[in-house]
Formats: C-alpha cells, sequence, structure tokens
C-alpha cells in the first residue's frame, strides 16, 4: 500500500514539474528584446533532403544583443538556412556575406511587447491548468485507493501542498517573464 501511495505522490510531482519546465521551454521561445539563440530554436533546414534543426547544421551565436550570426558548417548550405528562416515565419530578415547568415533583431515597439506579456500570460495560465490537472488525477488515485478517511484526507492536503507551491513557481517564472519583456 506504501508503494501505491509514493507512486501517485511522485507521479504527481514529476507532472507538476515537467509542466514547468513546457512553460520555461516556451519562455525561451518568446523574444524579450535582446537576440538570443533560441529564438530559432523553430527553423528546420532542408539538409540534404531531410528537415534538421538550424543548431544540427551551424553554430547560432549572439555576438551583441541586437545581432544572430549563423556560422554553417557548409557553405553551401547558407541559402537553404536563410530559406528555412524564411520558412519559419519569426520575422526575421536574415542577410549573407558568403560566409555566415547575419540576423538584425529589431527592437521591439510597445504594442509587440504587450502581446508577447500576453503571450506569456497565456502559457502560465496553460501551465497552471496541467499542475491543477496533475493534481484532479492523483486526488482520484488516493480516493481509488483502500485507504482510512485521516489517510485520504492528509495525502489529499500533501497534494495540495504540491500544487500551490508549482503555481507559485510558474507565477514567479511568468513575473520574471513580463518585466523582462517590458524592460526597455
Amino acid at each position: 500500500m506504501e508503494d501505491e501511495i509514493d507512486f501517485i505522490i511522485d507521479g504527481a510531482k514529476e507532472a507538476m514539474t515537467d509542466a514547468l519546465n513546457h512553460l520555461e521551454k516556451q519562455f525561451a521561445n518568446i523574444r524579450a528584446g535582446k537576440a538570443s539563440p533560441a529564438m530559432l530554436g523553430s527553423v528546420m533546414v532542408d539538409y540534404y533532403g531531410s528537415q534538421t534543426p538550424l543548431s544540427q547544421v551551424a553554430n547560432v551565436s549572439t555576438p551583441d544583443g541586437m545581432t544572430i550570426a549563423i556560422q554553417p558548417w557548409e557553405r553551401g548550405m547558407i541559402p537553404e538556412i536563410e530559406r528555412g528562416i524564411h520558412l519559419a515565419n519569426i520575422g526575421f530578415n536574415p542577410m549573407n556575406n558568403g560566409e555566415s547568415v547575419i540576423i538584425s533583431v529589431p527592437p521591439l515597439t510597445e504594442e509587440r511587447r504587450r502581446d508577447l506579456a500576453k503571450q506569456s500570460k497565456a502559457a502560465a495560465e496553460e501551465a497552471k491548468i496541467g499542475v491543477r490537472n496533475d493534481r484532479k488525477n492523483a486526488n482520484n488515485d488516493i480516493k481509488n485507493l483502500d485507504i482510512s478517511e485521516d489517510l485520504q484526507k492528509s495525502l489529499e492536503e500533501d497534494v495540495q501542498e504540491m500544487t500551490d507551491a508549482h503555481i507559485k513557481k510558474i507565477d514567479e517564472i511568468l513575473a520574471k517573464k513580463e518585466k523582462e519583456i517590458m524592460t526597455v
């Protein structure tokens, strides 16, 4: 019986942590003013007939806060990299100098900053919903166990404390991201 309880609690904790990790990955793709290699995370390049992530065909770096430099491992990949960036539709206009691809990241407008903040709030809300669903699933599993009401109540309180801690962490991550987005 103890193993089943541990399995339910550990499963809920792992699922809630996964929701947090997913949120952080989503936030890495939301641009916050300064250039970052993560901004090109969704770019796929046609590499000898197969779609390959940009990071596997080139070195992506940020020499300064407003520029992304892409140094392909094969010079012949430059047109494919440019095509991949255009197809990803992330709002960047790549330029090449014959040896590398350079992207100038334009500064964000106030309106775009507000849109990104809304997008961040929506992603955080999705993460909270995921955590609450994990709580519901854990509580249902606890109710299906053949245990005393006192133990059941105690376990549900533990799950609620875990849920509250994860939701607080989501709020902290969101506040940090909003501050990053709104800072000019």
